[in-house]
Parts: C-alpha cells; sequence; structure tokens
C-alpha cells in the first residue's frame, strides 16, 4: 500500500491559477495578502505551476513560503513546459491578463524534466519541491500531438520522476491535467502517487470521473487532489465555466436549482461544493484558487460548516447529483 503525503491537515490547500493573473491583474502586494491569509489559517499545502502567468505565480509562492520552515508545509508545482525570457513584443497570448516576458513549449523527456525542476528551484528560492505534477499532458492543451507528448512521457517523464522520488530529490508524482484519459494513461504505464485532477469531478459535474476515473485511481493506490472544483467560479456565482466563458448547455438551470436547496438549509453551494469533492474517498485535498483574503477564509469557513444529510438526500432525489455518487456520511 502506498503511503500518501497528504494528510487531513492538507485537505484543504490554495492553487495558483487566480496568483497568476488567470482572471484579474493581481499585484504582487495582493498575491502576498492572499497568500498571508492562508497562512493565518493554517493552510499548508501550496500548488503552483511555472505556466501560471508565465512563471509569475511560481515566483509569488516561493517569494512568499521561501522564509518558512520548510518541513511545516507541502509544496507542489509542475514540469511538461519550459520557458526562456524573451522581449515583451514575442510573448505569446495566453489566458494570463499580465504575464512576464516569457516564451515557452512543451517538452516531456527527462532532461526537461529535470532542468524544469531546477528552474522551479531557482525561481522559489525553496530547497525541495514536495509533489511533481505532470502538467497539461492532455488533448485540451497539445491536441492531436497527445499521443507524441504521451510516449515521450513515458520514456522520459514518468521514469525520472519515479526514479528521482526514488532517490528521495521528490516525494510523489503524477499527472495534472484537466481531463481523465491522460491519468488513465498514466495509471497504466507508471507508477504515480497523487494526481490533480481539474474540472473533472464537482458538485455539477461528475458522473463520467464516478464511472471511470475513481475505480482505476482508487484501485492502483493513487490519490487524487481537487483542482477547479469550483468549475473555476461558476459555482461561486461567476459567468465562467472551467476557465472559459462559454457555460455548458443546462449548467445554469442546474446551479439556479442547487443554490435554491442550498438556501433552504441555510448554506452555501460552495459549502456543498467542497464538501462533495472531500467525501469521496479518493480525494485526499482540494485546492480552489483565491483573488482575493477573503476568498481563503471563506474556503476554510466552508470546510468547517455541516451540511445537512437531508440537503444530500434531497439532491439525490431530484437528480441533481449521481446516484453513485458518495455523499458526506455526517
Amino acid at each position: 500500500m502506498k503511503s500518501h503525503i497528504l494528510t487531513e491537515k492538507h485537505q484543504l490547500g490554495i492553487g495558483g491559477v487566480a496568483i497568476g493573473t488567470a482572471f484579474e491583474n493581481i499585484t504582487d502586494e495582493q498575491a502576498h495578502e492572499i497568500l498571508q491569509a492562508a497562512w493565518d489559517i493554517g493552510i499548508r499545502y501550496y500548488d503552483t505551476s511555472p505556466w501560471y502567468g508565465l512563471t509569475k505565480s511560481e515566483r509569488r509562492f516561493g517569494n512568499f513560503l521561501k522564509d518558512k520552515d520548510r518541513d511545516d508545509f507541502i509544496f507542489s508545482t509542475k514540469v511538461g513546459r519550459l520557458f526562456h525570457q524573451v522581449p515583451e513584443s514575442d510573448v505569446p497570448p495566453t489566458m494570463w491578463k499580465k504575464p512576464l516576458d516569457y516564451d515557452f513549449l512543451h517538452d516531456y523527456t527527462a532532461d526537461a524534466v529535470q532542468k524544469s525542476i531546477e528552474d522551479s528551484l531557482q525561481r522559489t528560492g525553496l530547497s525541495h519541491i514536495d509533489i511533481v505534477y505532470v502538467h497539461d499532458l492532455s488533448e485540451d492543451q497539445v491536441g492531436d500531438r497527445y499521443p507524441y507528448f504521451l510516449k515521450q512521457a513515458r520514456n522520459g517523464a514518468f521514469k525520472i520522476l519515479s526514479e528521482l522520488r526514488d532517490q528521495g530529490v521528490i516525494k510523489a508524482w503524477g499527472m495534472g491535467v484537466n481531463k481523465i484519459e491522460p491519468i488513465l494513461d498514466c495509471i497504466e504505464s507508471a507508477d504515480p502517487d497523487i494526481c490533480l485532477s481539474a474540472t473533472q469531478y464537482s458538485i455539477l459535474e461528475h458522473e463520467d470521473a464516478v464511472d471511470r476515473l475513481l475505480p482505476t485511481v482508487k484501485n492502483a493506490g493513487v490519490k487524487l487532489v481537487s483542482g477547479a472544483g469550483y468549475n473555476s467560479g461558476y459555482i461561486a456565482g461567476r459567468e465562467r465555466y472551467n476557465y472559459k466563458d462559454v457555460i455548458p448547455k443546462g449548467m445554469y438551470e442546474k446551479r439556479k436549482k442547487m443554490s435554491s436547496l442550498a438556501e433552504k438549509y441555510n448554506i452555501s453551494l460552495i459549502d456543498a461544493a467542497l464538501h462533495f469533492v472531500l467525501a469521496a474517498d479518493e480525494f485526499a485535498s482540494i485546492i480552489p484558487g483565491a483573488s482575493r483574503p477573503e476568498q481563503v477564509k471563506d474556503n476554510l469557513q466552508a470546510l468547517n460548516t455541516t451540511i445537512p444529510s437531508e440537503f444530500w438526500k434531497e439532491l439525490k432525489n431530484e437528480g441533481l447529483i449521481y446516484e453513485k455518487a458518495q455523499i458526506p456520511e455526517r
């Protein structure tokens, strides 16, 4: 049986997408305030990536964490892209509102993974990285080059990350993706410990994950971390869904029904969404991002909110959550 690095105290972490300026141009000062709020309320799992803000988020996390006791927190970042500085005019168009002046290329070879880890250590100023996720090795990111990059990763990234883990350089590794298939493909050909599954399992959308993803990871002894467990803010009322402006058909009505039901039980849909994810045995942690310190505090409040069992029964009776989905026992 695999030993797992994320314990109960890491159930609630913080992700670095928003701090990388995904949704608005968060300043260095604002980023520090958000991370300080997370630290002050006891959050000890921090996840980012060099992709977020074209290295901006990773630098901000490192700037905040480098003076903390390194044994006091878990830090994860990602590999799969290499970054090089370019003139401002050559920065590629991306989702980031205010990225740094970098361009990138996808590379899942062993050499690239080692270089990426070295670059991340240099950018953050940290002594080591606990968890490394193979980032965006998925059709939604690399398109029809997915088979090519998967083969590259099988021969490169997957093998070197297992070696680095066995040598004690890192503590765990896995996939960090927005789709189910890459996690299944990785488990089939390697021995990951923990995978970051973004957008695939939320209170609004989870049927496919329940049927295909959760049984596979459970059988392999692999744990999951939930990214975008609020569908990148849609559950909180924002008009974006899984990082896009296009809202899936029928989702507005579903959110409205769920929100009304939550109000009936004097809870918020955010409260329910967080507890829904953590109710699944396969999920060790949920790592919502934050654009303001108040959102971090709201997440802790949600974690500490008791959800009436009648609420879950009513959701199932109304067909709003999948009958096979795990729900909180209390």
